[in-house]
């Protein structure tokens, strides 16, 4: 069974990244596409060759033919129309972050649960190979034991201020945007939940107070943190180091995928500094072929929705921490 996907809304990273990892994935094609300005929606489905164009999302919503849904909506729209498409049936891939809150993307989990569909997060990055390969070189001791994380995501675009992501009523900010990554990526490789969250940003009155840079450090057990920043008025970066006893692991392109010998990542030993080599692939195409495999063979996602309430968890004690100028302890449940 082919996936039929439905994409709700024209947004930039759903056009050049998200419908062109569909097309190319193996278990999915691109079926509809939805904007609240038909004009738009039909002239992006001619110009990328989607059969079925909707001028509202609730067309889309209602066509019985889409099995899934993506959906590259202003941060503050996650929760309402992932909750909308789930209980139309379809099963939903939200962009990062997947809400506003923990309590939103608990919502959205127990509509996802009472609906019986896949509800995913927008990570394209944790469906590459490389980080296989890199867990593995960890658990294999060629760096010793972990004592620490950085990661860094920075991009520049401050000047375009009518951006969606400087509307601080619509989810803006870089911890929303591009914080999440390194904070996704600590979690994942450290297969544990930080403890406490302490940041500090700049925000921004030209940009309706939103956070456009952050930097802060998660605590976990054993004496281990993330120290990270993020941000939309800074130097393009994108880069993770895992710091061991022995050695570290540096990934120059953590997060962003060029399909080329820049996705190569570099292990630091006694030994020496060796080049390890990852296959040229399109990690959006990975990560709908994930969804799509969960959905046909009706098993859980490498990444459940649970995953997702997690991350939320830790970005309101980064937000919190950053707005009171505080640490702030995560709590779990």
């Amino acid at each position: 069974m082919t996936i039929k996907w439905g994409v709700i809304s024209t947004a930039n990273i759903a056009q050049k990244a998200v419908i062109p990892g569909i097309k190319e994935s193996k278990t999915g094609e691109v079926y509809a596409i939805a904007s609240r300005n038909i004009d738009n929606a039909k002239e992006t489905a001619e110009e990328l060759e989607i059969p079925v164009a909707y001028g509202s999302y609730e067309e889309l919503l209602a066509n019985p033919d889409i099995d899934a849904v993506y959906i590259p909506l202003p941060n503050h729209l996650h929760k309402e129309w992932s909750i909308k498409a789930m209980e139309a049936g379809k099963h939903v891939l939200c962009e990062k972050p997947v809400a506003l809150n923990a309590n939103e993307a608990l919502e959205m989990e127990e509509a996802s649960k009472k609906a019986g569909v896949v509800l995913a997060e927008a990570f394209m990055y944790r469906y590459h190979p490389r980080y296989q390969m890199i867990q593995e070189l960890i658990q294999s001791g060629e760096i010793g034991e972990i004592r620490g994380i950085h990661g860094a995501f920075t991009f520049n675009n401050a000047a375009a201020k009518e951006n969606v992501r400087y509307r601080k009523d619509w989810g803006g900010g870089s911890l929303y945007d591009v914080g999440v990554y390194p904070i996704s990526a600590a979690r994942m490789i450290l297969k544990e939940e930080p403890q406490a969250a302490t940041v500090h940003a700049y925000f921004s009155e030209e940009h309706d107070q939103v956070d456009m840079m952050a930097s802060g450090i998660l605590e976990f057990e054993h004496g281990i943190a993330l120290t990270f920043d993020c941000g939309m008025w800074a130097d393009f970066r994108n880069r993770l180091e895992i710091l061991g006893t022995e050695g570290r692991i540096e990934v120059p392109s953590a997060f962003v995928v060029n399909q080329n010998e820049q996705d190569h990542f570099y292990l630091h030993t006694s030994k020496g500094t060796k080049e390890v080599e990852v296959p040229y692939l399109n990690q959006y195409a990975l990560q709908a072929d994930a969804i799509g495999e969960s959905i046909q063979k009706n098993e859980a996602l490498p990444f459940p929705a649970e995953d997702a309430i997690l991350n939320m968890r830790v970005l309101d004690a980064c937000l919190t921490s950053a707005e009171e100028r505080r640490r702030v302890e995560i709590k779990e449940g």
